[in-house]
């Protein structure tokens, strides 16, 4: 591996096509490429939420193994990238995916009922969990947009992954506001209507 990353530039991809793991070369305006880099995208901020993580004290969760989670979340979606660049390779599957939906129920058992919607804000980290969780979506829809064009360039247990992987994001975000520090955000029509009578005068 250290080979094969000794040198960095090519200037391969001058043209605008970059190389595939069977020696061919793809346009970089290819829709397969839009999915990887949301992919990178999305992976680079959930890194993010783990830099922020090591800032916080979470007392009502068990620290250690949602880091744990998190990692392997990123690990994953390393491999989804590896899938897209060679088809035959399978980096995730339905065990994942069941995973994902485990953790997902376990962090509900500990919440409160939603009854409103939640804006995507409060503490640095919980924000940083929802701006993940839009760039998920983002590729949800990139991933689907592929799948429909060439459904052998993408497996489907990897658009189910992304898919579920934005319920454990939005579920993480909630799961991760101390009420002690910063409750969750609530939308409040009585913010706009307040705006629109002072508007009014």
């Amino acid at each position: 591996m250290g080979n094969r990353l000794s040198k960095i530039y090519t200037r391969t991809g001058d043209d605008g096509s970059t190389g595939m793991a069977d020696g061919s070369r793809v346009s970089k305006a290819d829709s397969l490429f839009s999915v990887m880099g949301d992919v990178d995208e999305l992976n680079s901020h959930i890194g993010l939420v783990r830099a922020h993580l090591t800032q916080t004290v979470l007392e009502h969760t068990q620290p250690a193994d949602f880091t744990q989670a998190l990692v392997i979340i990123q690990h994953l979606l390393f491999n989804i990238g590896g899938e897209l660049a060679m088809p035959e390779y399978e980096g995730v599957n339905a065990i994942h995916i069941e995973w994902l939906e485990q953790q997902i129920d376990a962090m509900n058992t500990t919440l409160p009922p939603l009854k409103d919607f939640i804006l995507p804000t409060g503490s640095v980290l919980v924000s940083q969990l929802h701006v993940a969780r839009t760039v998920c979506r983002r590729a949800e829809r990139q991933a689907v947009l592929l799948q429909t064009q060439r459904p052998q360039a993408i497996r489907p247990t990897a658009v189910s992954f992304i898919n579920r992987l934005s319920d454990w994001l939005f579920v993480a975000a909630r799961f991760c506001t101390d009420p002690k520090q910063v409750s969750e955000v609530l939308w409040d029509n009585q913010v706009l209507q307040k705006f629109d009578n002072k508007a009014d005068k």
